[in-house]
């Protein structure tokens, strides 16, 4: 991991850099840069989307409670590791929001070492992956359970009408789906929503 894109906000009510120098700590970027990294600058949306593409992970030089706002079209764009810089700006301009849930994969700070920046940003991607991997499977659950309502709900309206047990209400869903060639959830929800236009023309 060598290409990293450092993102500042300009709408920041107290230029990082300014706070930064006046009480001579190093700006993210010269720190980066004299350890070995290539750094790709942004400040405002438009130009960190265009940078994404030849970057190995993303650094953000802005405050705790500005991060959910850009982290959803950051993530949604590219699967990168994303970085919190924490340095004299950023953590106070982020005081009030240190009980956040914040959502990135590691934090890094002017004191840092060449070594300690290698380890952390070796073990952030490692938690970028199990995050990726965590949300692909909460997707797949929630579709899971979303297609197990409309089943349910299906058998509930085949065993009213039919008079027939849930296993057998079930029997019947499997069946239709396999003449219809189709999935079970999709019969399932038609037959839930044919009922319910029907119920309401009543």
């Amino acid at each position: 991991m060598r290409s990293l894109l450092l993102i500042n906000n300009q709408a920041m009510p107290v230029v990082p850099d300014q706070l930064d120098t006046a009480i001579g700590e190093p700006l993210p970027d010269r720190v980066l840069e004299a350890n070995g990294y290539y750094i790709l600058h942004a400040r405002i949306e438009e130009q960190a989307m265009r940078q994404m593409g030849n970057a190995d992970a993303i650094v953000l030089h802005i405050p705790l409670g500005d991060i959910k706002a850009c982290f959803p079209k950051l993530s949604a764009s590219r699967k990168l590791p994303i970085f919190w810089w924490c340095g004299a700006s950023t953590s106070f301009l982020s005081a009030a929001f240190c009980e956040d849930d914040v959502p990135v994969d590691g934090i890094l700070t002017p004191s840092m070492s060449e070594r300690e920046l290698h380890w952390a940003l070796h073990f952030g991607s490692k938690q970028c992956i199990e995050r990726q991997q965590w949300q692909s499977e909460r997707k797949q659950l929630e579709a899971r359970l979303e297609e197990r309502k409309w089943i349910d709900m299906a058998k509930g309206i085949l065993c009213d009408i039919k008079k027939v047990s849930e296993a057998e209400a079930y029997e019947l869903l499997r069946k239709q789906a396999m003449n219809e060639r189709k999935r079970l959830v999709d019969v399932a929800t038609s037959i839930v929503k044919v009922y319910q236009l029907l119920q309401e023309q009543k």
